[in-house]
């Protein structure tokens, strides 16, 4: 038999609860990606056509050569599991979100969200100064709680909950 909940009810469903998450991607993994990144296959390239036909393949071997030899993945994922994270299920999908608190007990409650495509790695760099603006050299006052989703399909949300996006038409599409 199945209840429906009591619309006074304050009861988090379960799908809903928030599940503590911390970034650990294992090293077999790293070393999978590190293989298959040595392993690439450099495509002939028609010479002087710079973007025409897409990536220029010196641009993509120096890109590739970044996320190989120079990206140091521990120092980033360390880097954001200074973060409180979490799960949650909102409209069939899996959303992850970092929440950042700030010292200011009154801080206003901020929701950023990060461009397609992205993630919330994108907002290390101002989440200090947003959240703790006194330790910045600004206002206590525009302290902000932050909490910083990886849209479904990005980051370490699942995939959306349903095609085009969840029922609720999160994430918007364009011209939305």
């Amino acid at each position: 038999m199945t209840t429906s909940p009591d619309p006074g009810s304050t009861a988090i469903p379960a799908s809903q609860a928030l599940h503590p998450f911390r970034i650990a991607v294992p090293q077999d993994a790293l070393d999978d990606l590190h293989e298959r990144l040595d392993r690439t296959r450099w495509p002939d390239e028609l010479p002087g056509v710079g973007w025409d036909y897409g990536i220029p393949r010196g641009y993509l071997r120096e890109l590739v050569d970044h996320w190989r030899h120079m990206y140091d993945w521990r120092a980033a994922e360390a880097r954001l599991n200074e973060w409180p994270q979490f799960t949650t299920g909102i409209d069939g999908a899996t959303v992850h979100f970092a929440h950042v608190r700030s010292p200011e007990p009154t801080a206003t409650p901020l929701l950023m969200t990060h461009g397609w495509p992205g993630s919330i790695a994108e907002f290390i760099e101002v989440a200090g100064p947003l959240t703790d603006p006194r330790g910045h050299g600004g206002d206590p006052a525009d302290a902000f709680h932050l909490v910083l989703p990886s849209i479904p399909g990005f980051g370490f949300s699942g995939p959306p909950g349903t095609r085009g996006g969840s029922s609720s038409g999160w994430p918007p599409r364009s011209g939305s």
